[in-house]
């Protein structure tokens, strides 16, 4: 392996620092199959795929190993995908189960050593990596960062069995937090169904305009009006990207901060609601938050409610997307949400439905705090190797 010379710190790193474009046994490649093509072209990976270290590929159909000619995108079982555009620095092993795609131009392969690909993987994620890739991404469209950045990129580089031990406990983590998630996912599922039960058991039951059990309010304000940082007490701020692609209408911690006195901030069990091209997200807020635009701040007029409130407004998702306006359907507002209808059966069977869904939920938002440890535990670790490494460096703070 040759070395580097490392001048990021004066402290003498743990491991040896080298790179892609120095290791000779690491072949890199890139995909080259346009990604909106991906829909149309079964047996594709693109970007999109790629998530939370794994590769999924529900809509890219079942096409297997040597069903199309062989090429340099092909994936082959052991190699690491990891994105190039938009998510830029995301990777995920290729399984079994993928080897044989094809790799969508959004996507870069890297081939190596077992040992080696795993550790990438890892070192991908940590704070200096990814400052390293912000300081060359470029976003002309949208963000993104080639392949020869990643060759170019140094990293460090421990023994095999150090990587094994990394490799095998970053894998317990992920597999029990998709363990968590699967089943927090299961138990709101169920309280979804036993919603679906109630609601169609008695079609006699009144329909109400969502006015009439619940007040609302549209959010404003942007994202980039908060302040940096805030010294003061502070509230959570919701834009409409926290609630998407979000697999339990819980959320542990939101990602961004306002000051307490900025506005009238929302009390802990309200609806933040938003639409997307893909439908409506619904969570539920478990400290004082506060909406910014495109998101409507809901809550019904009595807590007892709020269950029933809750799924009402998931299964009805497409009526309200259609009352949403503006590109993709991303302009929701509490005037418009007023008149949405909503089935409500008397205050017995609306109570019956609370203390039945309660467990559910708060089983879901217990298996949402383990995961936020889990995630706490990873992040902690990631951070101790860019230490060890000689190289700690931040991601910068975003205005």
């Amino acid at each position: 392996m040759k070395a580097i010379s490392h001048q990021a710190d004066s402290r003498t790193p743990a491991w040896p620092t080298t790179s892609i474009e120095f290791e000779r046994s690491i072949y890199t490649t890139s995909g080259f199959l346009d990604d909106r093509a991906v829909d149309q072209a079964p047996g594709v990976v693109s970007s999109t795929f790629v998530r939370n270290g794994s590769i999924v590929s529900a809509r890219t159909g079942k096409r297997g190993p040597g069903e199309s000619p062989s090429t340099r995108a092909t994936l082959r079982e052991g190699d690491l995908a990891v994105v190039l555009v938009r998510r830029v620095g995301d990777s995920a092993l290729v399984t079994a189960e993928h080897a044989g795609w094809t790799a969508g131009r959004s996507i870069g392969i890297i081939r190596a050593e077992p040992h080696i690909v795993w550790w990438l993987r890892i070192w991908l994620q940590t704070p200096t990596a990814k400052a390293r890739i912000d300081e060359d991404v470029t976003a002309h469209v949208e963000p993104t960062v080639s392949l020869d950045t990643l060759r170019r990129m140094p990293f460090p580089l421990p023994p095999p069995d150090v990587v094994t031990a990394y490799h095998r406990t970053f894998g317990l983590i992920e597999e029990m937090a998709s363990l968590y998630e699967e089943t927090a996912r299961k138990a709101v599922e169920l309280a979804d169904a036993l919603h679906n039960e109630y609601a169609s058991a008695n079609p006699a039951w009144e329909t109400r305009l969502l006015a009439q059990v619940a007040k609302s309010k549209t959010g404003k304000g942007s994202e980039r009006s908060l302040p940096p940082a805030t010294t003061g007490p502070s509230v959570d701020a919701i834009a409409p990207n926290d609630l998407f692609g979000l697999p339990v209408p819980h959320v542990e911690a939101f990602r961004l901060r306002s000051p307490a006195d900025a506005g009238e901030a929302h009390p802990p069990g309200t609806f933040m609601l938003s639409t997307h091209p893909d439908g409506t997200h619904v969570a539920v807020t478990r400290r004082p938050a506060i909406p910014l635009r495109s998101v409507v701040a809901v809550r019904p007029i009595e807590d007892g409610d709020s269950w029933w409130l809750l799924h009402e407004l998931r299964s009805r998702g497409d009526d309200i997307k259609q009352m949403s306006q503006g590109q993709n359907s991303r302009e929701i507002s509490a005037l418009a949400l007023k008149r949405l209808k909503v089935v409500w059966p008397d205050r017995y069977t609306r109570a019956e439905f609370y203390e039945m869904a309660e467990p559910l939920h708060a089983t879901a938002r217990l298996l949402v705090a383990k995961i936020a440890t889990l995630h706490a535990l990873r992040d902690a670790l990631l951070h101790d190797i860019s230490a060890k490494a000689g190289v700690l460096q931040e991601r910068a703070v975003e205005p």
